[in-house]
């Protein structure tokens, strides 16, 4: 993999706003306009902590003094008070045992993976949990892989383990593997013996981005995806970049739909930079990599201090997921993956974008020409219909007192809005464009 092919944004270029002002305009309105405010502690250079009120927003500097080495990881803080906690970022942090180590308040560990991940490495991770610490213990549960076991009866496996085990209320469940893993391992800590601690590590581009960070956990429901859950945060999630050395291509290619959604609803300059550095990331570059999973994690860890239990600001991360969750759910889940669906909701929600007249045709072209160079659909299955997409979407949790509220870009790039208010005409018109009727 060649590096040579990943260009680093111009480390000079800042953004500065009132954040007191913003912040409660953006609040208010859920109009977004927010580049991710970073400040770099003097103490620890690879460390990044998100401030809600830090009104100097410097562009992550990637020149080489400052990219972080495969043995310091970079480090991005969650800031939510006493539940803060750090994304640790970087190559071969799973050989780093005190990273995990230092998160483990008991003597016993739950691994909560599946069996495409267990493997690639659950060996790994045990040895992490345990190497020069003899005093935990270690117990495992495997799950079948794939969205379809997203439900209540795959859940009960975990607890199942962990009642079988005597786990009590120091224990710590370590979540190993995507997105799915992630979220039921979640809120199976959330949950047993009513919350106990949790790690995130996650191993494909879609939960490093995205499904890890945030405290977002649950199940599917036949009629909804994601309908049962809890807001529950983590102790620390660790990104080990390599192991996206054994995701297979369409995986990969899932994930960055979710890259690409962040640089949509609020960061210009990122969208700009993928617009350029797609072959690298696509190539897995590492340096690519790690540069698109930290500005990535900037930017939800920022949304999430601003907004953890999603009561307007944090739902604009949802940019094409209404779509994208009528899709998994109407097709069948497993069927698509969830990057695919949301690929396909997002060039919905443009298109419904222009026909409101809130965005231009270039922003458009742009739009169809990264998913397509990223292979991923810009369209929903034939299967799928108006009157499907509507019955689906009628029980969205974005839905409130009977009106559908979606996220739609409006303005330049990098700006979108959470509403109701919007011409259902627009709507109506989007479905059949790409629907039968």
């Amino acid at each position: 993999m060649a590096s040579s092919c990943f260009c680093p944004p111009n480390p000079a270029f800042s953004v500065s706003t009132s954040a007191h002002s913003h912040r409660k305009a953006t609040l208010r309105h859920f109009a977004v306009r927010l580049p991710a405010r970073r400040r770099l502690e003097s103490n620890a250079p690879n460390r990044l902590k998100v401030f809600a009120t830090s009104s100097a927003i410097p562009v992550m500097d990637q020149s080489p003094q400052s990219k972080a080495s495969s043995h310091v990881p970079a480090i991005v803080e969650v800031d939510l008070g006493n539940r803060s906690y750090p994304i640790y970022i970087g190559s071969g942090l799973l050989n780093q045992p005190q990273l995990l180590q230092r998160h483990i308040h008991g003597k016993k560990v739950l691994i909560v993976t599946n069996t495409t991940v267990a493997p690639l490495y659950l060996d790994k991770t045990i040895s992490a949990l345990t190497d020069g610490n003899p005093n935990v213990s270690v117990e495992t549960v495997i799950l079948p892989d794939g969205e379809k076991f997203k439900n209540m009866e795959t859940l009960m496996k975990v607890f199942d383990k962990a009642i079988e085990s005597r786990l009590d209320r120091r224990c710590t469940f370590v979540a190993l593997g995507g997105g799915v893993i992630g979220d039921m391992c979640g809120y199976a800590a959330a949950s047993y013996l009513r919350g106990v601690n949790f790690i995130q590590i996650p191993t494909t581009v879609m939960a490093q981005v995205d499904s890890s960070v945030g405290g977002k956990t649950g199940i599917n429901h036949p009629l909804g995806k994601n309908m049962i859950g809890a807001f529950y945060q983590p102790q620390c999630v660790l990104v080990d970049t390599d192991t996206l050395n054994t995701l297979p291509d369409r995986e990969l290619a899932s994930g960055l739909a979710e890259v690409i959604k962040y640089g949509l609803i609020r960061d210009a300059e990122f969208f700009e930079w993928q617009e350029n550095n797609m072959s690298a990331l696509l190539a897995r570059d590492p340096e690519a990599f790690a540069y698109a999973i930290k500005r990535s994690c900037e930017n939800k860890a920022e949304v999430v201090s601003l907004d953890e239990k999603e009561s307007g600001l944090r739902a604009t991360l949802n940019l094409g997921h209404t779509f994208g969750h009528a899709i998994e759910t109407g097709f069948g889940y497993g069927e698509w993956l969830h990057g695919e669906a949301v690929a396909a909701g997002t060039v919905m929600a443009v298109d419904m974008s222009r026909r409101l007249g809130w965005i231009d045709d270039s922003l458009v072209h742009r739009v169809d020409k990264i998913l397509q160079q990223t292979k991923l659909p810009t369209a929903p299955p034939k299967t799928m219909t108006v009157e499907m997409f509507k019955s689906i979407m009628a029980v969205d949790k974005k839905v409130a007192d009977g009106k559908l509220r979606l996220i739609l870009l409006k303005g330049p790039l990098g700006n979108c809005v959470f509403t109701g208010d919007y011409d259902k005409k627009a709507l109506d018109q989007t479905l059949h464009a790409f629907c039968k009727s």
